[in-house]
């Protein structure tokens, strides 16, 4: 792609490392958060078995969505340096709350190998807290960055806890059936599955309207609107650079709105399948759930890869773009 034929739908490229990061991790803690909220209220199956594999299973979700997140980074070896920043960064404050919660995680896998359900109940509570707190600082890295239009938006945050708690429910629905016991998961995996349909049309039709009066314009990213219209000459760079693989791509409307559609089908069959599965005998909503699972986690995928690749970048004024 050239830099002087960027058009006015310029946007972040999504890396791949990145949307499997928010994915799977926002799965896994969902997972570990429904698991340590209804575990002590018996709204789970009671099974020592089904809580280490439910455990398991969230516990590898996260890991390997942090560790795809590692890829992105140019020197991954000095990400330690970054958890120092927890007072001004929510990047730092992730890190930190994301090896935090591990630790509540693990204290609760041993209380349950050592049968003491009242240490895995308080262990589970505080490692639910934990994945609540690192999927809002996740979601708040992008709502904080003043610099992306899309990002800069109430709902993204928000959105993050709906998406992984949607997700979370899903596959513990999806585990709790194969015991026989998938009622409230499949309610809350309906109930977040409508919510995250509302959600996302509600913040897609925000990010379309027109952008505001006091957006940014190159006439003002450069200083020259006091002598009127401004338009750039020659691009600032004449090959690609870091700026425009990450900054600068692109993606056709119509791929966009067939995105968005699969998106939301995908939110849709998935709460609908929840729904039916609520009457349905065990092996029925297993095989009703297990669907619904795969289908919110593919959707997820979708919709992360949408909210990069049409995220905006104010740095793209630099080449003819619109922020």
């Amino acid at each position: 792609m050239a830099p002087s034929v960027l058009s006015s739908q310029s946007v972040m490229n999504p890396a791949p490392s990145i949307v499997v990061f928010t994915t799977a991790s926002g799965a896994g803690y969902g997972l570990l958060a429904w698991l340590g909220v209804l575990r002590p209220l018996g709204l789970v199956p009671g099974s020592t078995g089904f809580a280490i594999l439910v455990l398991l299973l969230a516990v590898a979700l996260i890991t390997a969505g942090l560790l795809s997140s590692l890829k992105h980074l140019g020197r991954p070896e000095r990400a330690w340096r970054a958890l120092s920043q927890w007072r001004s960064s929510w990047l730092s404050r992730e890190g930190v709350a994301a090896i935090a919660t591990y630790i509540p995680a693990a204290v609760m896998g041993y209380a349950l190998l050592a049968d003491a359900p009242r240490l895995a109940h308080v262990a589970g509570l505080v490692a639910a807290a934990g994945a609540v707190a690192t999927i809002w600082c996740t979601g708040m890295i992008y709502a904080s960055l003043q610099t992306v239009r899309q990002w800069r938006h109430p709902a993204v945050p928000w959105g993050y806890l709906v998406f992984g708690g949607f997700c979370g429910a899903a596959i513990l629905a999806a585990l709790a059936a194969l015991w026989g016991e998938a009622r409230i998961p499949a309610i809350l995996a309906a109930l977040l599955g409508g919510g995250a349909i509302a959600l996302k049309r509600a913040y897609w039709a925000a990010v379309d309207a027109p952008p505001p009066a006091d957006a940014p314009t190159i006439e003002t990213a450069t200083g020259l609107g006091r002598i009127g219209r401004t338009r750039p000459l020659d691009p600032p760079h004449t090959e690609q650079n870091w700026l425009l693989r990450e900054m600068g791509f692109r993606v056709a409307r119509k791929h966009s709105a067939k995105l968005r559609r699969i998106t939301l089908a995908g939110f849709a069959l998935a709460t609908i399948l929840a729904l039916l599965a609520l009457p349905a005998p065990g092996a029925l909503a297993a095989l009703l759930l297990v669907p619904a699972a795969v289908l919110a986690s593919a959707a997820m995928l979708v919709e992360r890869w949408l909210m990069f690749a049409e995220a905006t970048h104010v740095v793209t004024l630099y080449y003819g773009g619109e922020a």
